[in-house]
C-alpha cells in the first residue's frame, strides 16, 4: 500500500485549536477572556515583570551577602615570572633591582616571584617574596630566598 502527501496529517490529539475568547457568556470565556477584574494581568501588554522582581519586597539578590573574597594588598603586588629573572645579572636581587631592569610597574608595592619557565642562574632574593614552585626553581639553581 502506498502513501500519498494529500493522506498525510497529525496524529489525533498532537494538534489542538486555538481557544476563542470574548465569545459570549455561554463560552465561559466571554467579557473578561480569563483574565480577571483590572490589575496589570488585565491589560494589554500587562503582565511583563521583570526578573527578580518580588513584589516590592527586597529582592533576593540584594538581601544575600556578596559572596568572594578580594585582597586588599593583591593591586600592590606585582608578579613576576620566574624566567624573567634571567635577564638580570646573577646575585642579589631586592625590589629596586626589580624595578630598575622594568619587570615591576611604579605603582607596586611589592613583589612576588611566580613559578614560569627555567632558572639558570643563581640569584639571592632579599625582601620578596615567592611561590613555592619558585623557591623550589630558585634553590635548584643555587640561589637562596630571604624574605
Amino acid at each position: 500500500m502506498t502513501m500519498h502527501l494529500n493522506e498525510l496529517s497529525p496524529a489525533p490529539g498532537a494538534r489542538k485549536e486555538r481557544t476563542r475568547v470574548g465569545r459570549g457568556i455561554g463560552s465561559g470565556l466571554g467579557k473578561t477572556c480569563g483574565r480577571g477584574h483590572k490589575g496589570s494581568f488585565a491589560r494589554k501588554g500587562g503582565g511583563k515583570i521583570k526578573a527578580g522582581f518580588e513584589g516590592g519586597q527586597t529582592p533576593m539578590q540584594r538581601r544575600l551577602p556578596k559572596v568572594g573574597f578580594r585582597s586588599k594588598i593583591a593591586k600592590d603586588t606585582a608578579e613576576v615570572l620566574s624566567y624573567h629573572l634571567d635577564k638580570l645579572e646573577a646575585g642579589e636581587v631586592d625590589f629596586a633591582a626589580l624595578r630598575a631592569a622594568k619587570l615591576v610597574p611604579s605603582t607596586a608595592k611589592k613583589a612576588k616571584i611566580v613559578m614560569k619557565g627555567g632558572l639558570t642562574k643563581a640569584f639571592t632574593l632579599k625582601g620578596i617574596a615567592a611561590t613555592a614552585g619558585a623557591k623550589a626553581a630558585i634553590e635548584a639553581a643555587g640561589g637562596s630566598v630571604q624574605e
